[in-house]
């Protein structure tokens, strides 16, 4: 039995028929790029032209895996050729790759906040739209990443598939149903331990085939914060307290829990962003939404979704990777992104130090040693002057921080050779406007 094509599927073979497939560029080929090269290769109406890594053998394993036949290039025309011949062309420069005719679509998937300012700023200088798994980048400078695609007249987004922009799907659901959205956030899929450190979980990382201090990044809690941020960059949602409150609430219970104090929850107020420990949550996304009116209430009690007065919508997946090229499909036959921030400051990732830090100290990635994300309203990051986590990776310690501490413009200095430190710099300046007493 044929089973019909529907929906995204269907619009996407229309599509595919009259101007051919959707063609992606990618950038690392780490777990996100081998997982986007095999993904690829089995989308109807996608294919990937080109892949960019400084490891050679990282991308021979990834085509291998996938079964694509793959080449070397040197120049954007070497990387036509070989897409016009249905293989991959495989460009060590990423620029290489961004500067091809045949590319419609960069996909960061470096996780370095400074590699993917480069790489989202020669995209759209090329024309190229731009899919952002990098989400440290996009809460770092994403507002000025934003600014620089419509300048090109390219589309910016954050990616499908990872949290942050599942959760904005829900958010978007409720407001289009006219509820009130209360909280909203992820439930974090592995153990919890904010000074976790990559020699601990080398043999996990092994059997779950990732990098130790990529896994370290989940544990310590500096994932769960940046997506945090991401979400409440993208809404105008915001952290309740320092650190968002993280409470053990499950799939029954998290509408009585992450709602406000009024109604019997944990939350000073409503519309935050936050995350649960809780068992029944993970790998999954939430929105937490009030109705206003009696007969709705008796609706979504009557269909079993929860007690009230606040209910849990919820997601029960998110498939990372696997979905990342819709978002590029949305790009390219839309014009449209998944997930984009506001154009005012809302929340900040700041560094923590994982252990005491001296001065003279030159701070190692996210995910090793030195210092974990933490979750703040932008205006209070301002006014500790902390150090926002994308700048943290090679500042170097001018005063001690005590483990625990965060790290501020005070006690560290940023990488200035990093273009994402300029342009934070920028956006700091501009951003000035929204502090009080100043106009907005």
């Amino acid at each position: 039995m044929t089973i019909a094509t529907v929906g995204l599927a269907a619009e996407l073979k229309v599509h595919a028929d009259r101007h051919g497939p959707v063609t992606l560029g990618v950038v690392g080929a780490g777990q996100m790029g081998t997982d986007l090269a095999v993904q690829c290769a089995l989308m109807p109406g996608i294919r990937l032209g080109a892949i960019s890594a400084t490891s050679s053998a990282r991308v021979e394993a990834a085509m291998a895996m996938a079964g694509l036949e793959w080449t070397g290039a040197d120049t954007a025309a070497d990387i036509d050729r070989a897409i016009e011949s249905g293989r991959v062309a495989y460009a060590e420069d990423f620029r290489t790759l961004c500067a091809s005719g045949r590319v419609q679509v960069v996909i960061d998937a470096t996780g370095n906040p400074n590699t993917g300012t480069m790489i989202a700023l020669e995209a759209f200088r090329n024309g190229k739209h731009v899919v952002m798994l990098n989400v440290e980048a996009d809460i770092t400078i994403g507002r000025l990443l934003k600014r620089e695609a419509a300048r090109a007249g390219v589309v910016y987004t954050g990616a499908a598939g990872d949290e942050p922009a599942a959760t904005v799907e829900l958010i978007g659901l409720a407001q289009a149903l006219g509820f009130e959205v209360v909280a909203a956030g992820k439930g974090k899929n592995n153990a919890l331990k904010f000074d976790a450190m990559p020699t601990e979980f080398e043999e996990e990382a092994a059997r779950r085939n990732m990098n130790a201090r990529v896994l370290v990044e989940f544990v310590d809690g500096s994932k769960t914060m940046v997506e945090m941020v991401a979400i409440a960059n993208a809404t105008g949602l915001v952290p309740d307290v320092p650190g968002m409150h993280g409470p053990a609430a499950t799939l029954e219970d998290l509408a009585q829990v992450l709602c406000s104090k009024a109604d019997g929850g944990i939350l000073s107020r409503s519309g935050c962003v936050d995350y649960t420990i809780g068992r029944g949550v993970a790998p999954g996304v939430f929105a937490i939404v009030k109705p206003s009116h009696p007969r709705v209430l008796e609706r979504i009690t009557d269909l079993k979704v929860g007690p009230g007065p606040c209910y849990v919508l919820s997601r029960p997946f998110h498939l990372t990777s696997l979905e990342v090229p819709l978002s590029a499909i949305k790009a390219v036959m839309h014009g449209a992104p998944d997930l984009q921030p506001v154009d005012h400051p809302v929340a900040e990732c700041a560094a923590v130090a994982k252990r005491d830090l001296q001065p003279g100290d030159v701070l190692g990635r996210i995910g090793e040693t030195d210092y974990r994300g933490f979750a703040m309203t932008w205006g209070d990051a301002r006014a500790a002057k902390a150090l926002p986590l994308g700048l943290a990776e090679k500042a170097r310690v001018t005063r001690p921080i005590a483990k625990g501490e965060k790290l501020t413009y005070a006690n560290c200095v940023p990488e200035e050779s990093y273009l994402v430190t300029r342009m934070r710099r920028d956006l700091d300046a501009e951003d000035a406007r929204f502090l009080p007493g100043e106009a907005a």
